[in-house]
């Protein structure tokens, strides 16, 4: 079991140009999370004061942090914000008329946030947590992509309309993130506030061959500010999904921070292609085989029951269960793609029996915009390119078949993305020996490594 409560404290350096201009931050988390607990009872009328003053320090601290950045030339400020999506509880979460996480929503879409609910729970207590934040109006691109069009010709055979289902991912959109449980299993089951977000992204193609493809996320956000400004844009890495046809073996998350590889079949992995999905430091989230289906003007692609670890969602904010066990589906559709979620939330008891305590569903959407800058993203994809890809690499050596990798989440609380992403900086004009070792340094230091049978 995990600890839990109170606030995490985050360290990060940020690096200008100029060596001079470094700017150490020790942040709260509360910069891009208002962490709260979901357990903790107070009255309504006193935890909602004291939401709203959160929600008030929150956008000051955003505004003078973004300035400041801003002010030293930075262009890359994101790192102040890791992990921007996902995580921590944020205060406006139980505030019905506080701001979405839409940054286009109305008041009139502020009450229809949902189609379905827990009818009966009392007023307010279930307002979504996620994203406090607004960003300036974006414009959708309505037409059809070429890209989907390409995936729906259905002259062409099913493994090459599979690969430009794929391929369809690609694009500059604009995402939002649901999750909301459904089904309690335990008797004194009460729903927590689901969540929401949003953010803008790119997906980049940075790996083809005929069986592999792999595609980057990279977020470009800027944020309304209090002052009505709107902040200089936030980049970061985000998360990567790496797909295979007729893999030969399969990383499967198995509890406890640890993940295990085996080899796979030949006839286990006909005709399927293994999704691998990779946290913002490229180490692993998930694996799963499953098939494409494809009709004249739809392409899907579901997933196996899969173990995962807690999302950044939920490990601050939950401290009573240890992994979800689901499925997973990728829609494309002619102006984006949807990914779809069906989770158990489990407890792993020392007995060894697992004890459901809830279900979710979760909902992605990408929305493919026009009329973005994208430009800062893309120049830092462009100075970071050759560090990732020896991280990606790095991390592929450790799973060998037969290992057990078990990975720390953080030595003396600086989390491994931390480590990566300061490193992804100051490494920028090392040479690529020099690079390669100190990528090697930290993964050994995040990482216990155990042969199955030793």
């Amino acid at each position: 079991m995990r600890t839990g409560g109170g606030s995490l404290l985050i360290f990060f350096n940020l690096f200008a140009v100029s060596p001079a201009a470094r700017l150490r931050f020790v942040v709260n988390a509360n910069v891009s999370y208002l962490h709260y607990d979901a357990h903790k009872e107070s009255s309504d009328s006193s935890r909602t004061a004291s939401l709203e003053t959160l929600v008030a320090k929150q956008k000051l601290l955003l505004g003078v942090l973004v300035m400041r950045i801003a002010k030293l030339g930075l262009r890359v400020p994101a790192l102040v914000f890791i992990l921007f999506l996902g995580g921590y509880g944020t205060a406006n979460a139980q505030l019905q008329t506080e701001e979405s996480a839409n940054p286009e929503r109305t008041d009139e879409s502020d009450r229809r946030r949902y189609t379905f609910t827990w009818q009966f729970e009392e007023s307010g207590r279930l307002a979504p947590r996620g994203g406090t934040t607004k960003g300036p109006p974006v414009e959708l691109d309505r037409s059809a992509s070429p890209q989907f069009l390409a995936a729906t010709d259905a002259e062409i055979e099913t493994f090459e309309r599979d690969r430009r289902a794929i391929l369809a991912m690609a694009g500059n959109y604009r995402t939002s993130f649901d999750f909301i449980e459904t089904i309690g299993f335990t008797a004194d089951y009460r729903p927590p506030a689901p969540y929401q977000s949003w953010g803008t992204e790119f997906v980049t193609v940075v790996e083809e061959s005929e069986r592999f493809i792999s595609l980057q996320h990279i977020l470009v956000m800027r944020i309304s500010l209090p002052s009505g400004e709107i902040s200089e844009p936030i980049v970061m890495k985000h998360w990567r999904q790496d797909w295979t046809y007729e893999p030969a073996k399969i990383t499967e998350f198995i509890g406890n921070q640890k993940w295990e590889t085996r080899s796979l079949t030949p006839d286990s992995t006909r005709k399927k292609w293994l999704q691998s999905v990779y946290q913002v430091d490229d180490s692993p989230r998930y694996q799963s085989l499953g098939n494409w289906q494809h009709l004249q003007n739809y392409s899907s692609w579901k997933s196996d029951t899969t173990w995962r670890p807690l999302p950044r969602r939920e490990f601050s904010v939950r401290e009573d269960y240890d992994v979800l066990i689901g499925t997973n589906k990728h829609t494309i559709n002619p102006t984006g793609w949807v990914q779809e979620e069906e989770n158990l939330k489990v407890s792993l008891q020392a007995s060894g029996e697992h004890h459901v305590l809830a279900k979710e569903v979760g909902l992605a959407r990408y929305e493919r915009i026009s009329s973005w800058d994208w430009s800062e993203g893309h120049r830092y994809w462009s100075n970071t390119e050759p560090f990732w890809k020896e991280v990606r690499r790095q991390w592929s050596e450790e799973f060998s078949v037969g290992t057990n990798l078990q990975i720390k989440k953080d030595i003396d609380g600086m989390p491994l993305y931390a480590a990566m992403f300061r490193l992804a900086l100051t490494t920028q004009t090392s040479d690529s020996k020099n690079m390669s070792e100190e990528i090697r340094k930290i993964i050994k230091k995040y990482t216990c490594r155990k042969d199955n049978g030793n």
